[in-house]
This record gives structure tokens, sequence and C-alpha cells, in this order.
């Protein structure tokens, strides 16, 4: 049975499964909360240069004037309706070649910040994403075995917020059998080829942990063995939870807490090839993509995302497409502190909580090596609309 089927059965596989949505999070979130602050606060603002940040802000903004005027920005009352961040976002358009003092002035004018608190406690886990670079070809041969599977027609994606306002940012997925939405396949199945489309294949890759970590990852640009490249992104997910194998590995006493890094747990998984694939199958979770046609990787909000502006949160707890101030110390060693503005444009799997924050690093050695060796502290200032009379 495809997606294709009738509303009043998704309400009634809703309505049978809202009752136990505490399993969709094990994990309790502290609440979040706001504490109004002043940008003279801001330690770094007046250094940023947010000419830079332009074109980031630009992208959340065009898909901030596609929603009802009515409609409100996300879960955090403060911010507002989209009619209110429409003139905000007409009124930056009209001043987007302005210099960096300028721009400073418009949002220190028109914007309010917030120190964002997960309970009493207001530091966090940043950790970093980029754009995967991989070996493939359209054809399975070779040394290119390991399928990147497109979504499947029969993967059904619920997005729970839709239905229930406190379950904003929450999902389920699955396929409808017999009148009845039951669990996708997990990964361990999903690998071994049993499932029903293991045909859904849109290009094969030279390395599984390279397969897995552009799973993570949700986005890349796989080098064709015909020639040329495609850029693939997320288009859909299993359902299972996401579960860090570093974590895994922790347990499993091959790698210590400070050892783990993106870096460690790859070389872990390539020396050890007759464990590696049930390590990263205690990840139930699995991505299906798509190929891209936009000129970079596409967020969850549907913005392409900007390198070192764009920022994933949890998207039940603060809107898309709202300027967050960040202050987070340096990524790797001799990197420095970053003290910037970015744009809530993305999520993940990981991204759990109030205070939590992945930055998107781009494409290339060195983004690879920021984001892979990023597990910084830090804190954020989310920018609502000043309040009107």
């Amino acid at each position: 049975m495809t997606r294709q089927f009738s509303l009043s059965l998704l309400s009634l596989i809703l309505l049978l499964m809202l009752s136990a949505c505490g399993d969709l999070d094990t994990d309790e979130k502290p609440p979040l909360r706001l504490k109004e602050a002043s940008f003279s606060s801001l330690k770094g603002w007046s250094d940023d240069d947010l000419r830079t940040f332009v074109p980031a802000f630009e992208k959340s903004c065009q898909i901030v004037f596609r929603r009802a005027d009515d409609r409100m920005m996300g879960p955090l009352e403060e911010a507002g309706t989209a009619k209110r961040w429409k003139e905000l976002c007409s009124a930056f358009q009209a001043m987007r070649d302005g210099s960096a003092p300028i721009l400073r002035r418009f949002f220190e004018n028109n914007f309010t910040p917030y120190a964002v608190y997960a309970g009493s406690q207001s530091e966090g886990l940043f950790t970093g994403y980029y754009e995967a670079s991989l070996k493939g070809s359209l054809k399975k041969t070779g040394p290119y075995q390991y399928p990147l599977h497109g979504r499947p027609d029969d993967l059904v994606m619920v997005h729970l917020g839709q239905f229930r306002d406190h379950l904003k940012g929450e999902r389920i997925a699955g396929r409808v059998i017999d009148g009845t939405l039951r669990p996708y396949e997990s990964r361990e199945e999903i690998v071994a080829g049993d499932w029903p489309h293991k045909d859904e294949v849109l290009l094969y890759v030279s390395n599984p942990v390279d397969a897995f970590f552009l799973q993570i990852q949700g986005s890349g640009r796989v080098e064709l063995r015909e020639g040329g490249y495609k850029r693939v992104g997320y288009a859909g997910q299993n359902g299972h939870p996401y579960y860090a194998i570093g974590r895994e590995l922790i347990k499993r006493e091959y790698l210590t807490k400070d050892e783990v890094s993106m870096q460690s747990i790859r070389a872990w998984l390539e020396s050890n090839p007759d464990e590696a694939q049930e390590i990263m199958n205690t990840n139930k979770s699995y991505v299906f993509f798509r190929t891209l046609k936009e000129d970079g990787p596409v967020g969850g909000s549907t913005a392409t995302l900007t390198p070192g502006r764009s920022l994933a949160i949890d998207r039940s707890l603060i809107s898309y497409g709202v300027p967050i101030w960040v202050d987070i110390e340096e990524p790797i060693e001799g990197a420095g502190s970053i003290r910037k503005l970015m744009v809530t444009q993305d999520t993940g799997g990981a991204i759990r909580g109030p205070v939590r924050g992945d930055v998107f690093w781009g494409y290339g050695d060195l983004a690879e090596k920021l984001a892979g060796g990023m597990k910084s502290d830090g804190r954020y200032w989310v920018l609502l609309p000043k309040k009107q009379d």
C-alpha cells in the first residue's frame, strides 16, 4: 500500500498512538526558559561582520513570505506571527547591501535578544556537521557495492505537531499494513536487504562507513565513476530513534569518552571491519536520500544551508528562521571561539533539548575537521521581534 491513504485512517492511527507519545522521546528534556537581555551583553556583537549573515537570513525570509499571516512562528510565543516577520524581512531586504554597522543597527532597533536556558542551565553541547564527500557509481560494479536508497513509496512520515500543538517537532514513521501503521524496518534489516525495496537505489558508493556517516550528516557530494558528481540530501527516515554509536563504543570499552569524535569512530570502524556493521546497526535509524538540484545542502526548513551561519536546533522548542547569537568555545584547538549571528535552519535526530546546537561547516577537508572535532560547551540567545505598543 502506498502513501495515498485516507486522512480518516491517519487520524485513527494517531488517536491510537498519541496516548503513548512518551515513547517518542525517552530522554526527558528540561523546560526551555527565556530571559530578556541586551545587545551590549552579547560578547563580540560589535565584531561580527553581518554582511556574511545576509544570504543565510534572506533564505529564511523567503520561506517566511510563503506563510499565512496569522501563522505562529513556532513554539515560542514571544516569536509572534508570520505577519510581523514578513514586515521585518521586507525591511531587512531594503538594507541588505548596507555596511555591517547598518545591519547591526537594524537588529538592535527591531529585535530583542533572549538568553535561552535549559531549566536553570545556560550552557549546553554544540557539535558540527558538514557536507560529506564520497565516491560512487550509478551502477553496482567493482568496489561500488553499497547502496544509497531513495525514499520508498510506502514510507509514511507523520509530523505529530500538525495534530497536537504540544508535539511540535515530534514525528513517527512506518508502513500501512491492513489499515494499521506499523514500524518500518530497522537499519539492520534494510542493510541486509530484508525489506521490500532493496531495488530502490539512487547510486552505489565504495565504502559502507562513508554511507553510514553520510546518513548522519544528511547530505553530501558523490564523485561518480562515470564522471561528474551528484549532490544528495535527506528525503526521509525510517522512524527508529537515532542512537549515537560513540555511546556503544564507550559501553563496550573500545573507546573512552574523551577519545570519542567523528574521526576516532571512523578510524575504529575501518580498522575493525568484522564488527563494524554490527556496531553501526545499533543505530536503528536509517536515512533515505534524494538527488538535490539546489546549489547546496538543504536543511529541514527547506532553506539551502550557509556554511558557518546555519544552525541545527531542536525544532520542538525553537522555530526555523530565527536569528540566534551563539557564544561557543573553540571547536578544535587554535580555531578560536565562535561568537556570531546564525539562523535556525535545520534539525537532527541527536539535536535534543533547549540549549543544543549543530553548526553547519560546509564542504571540504577543513569543514570535516571542524565538524568532526567539535564537542564544545556554549550558549545562545534568540533574537525575537521587539514588542509593539
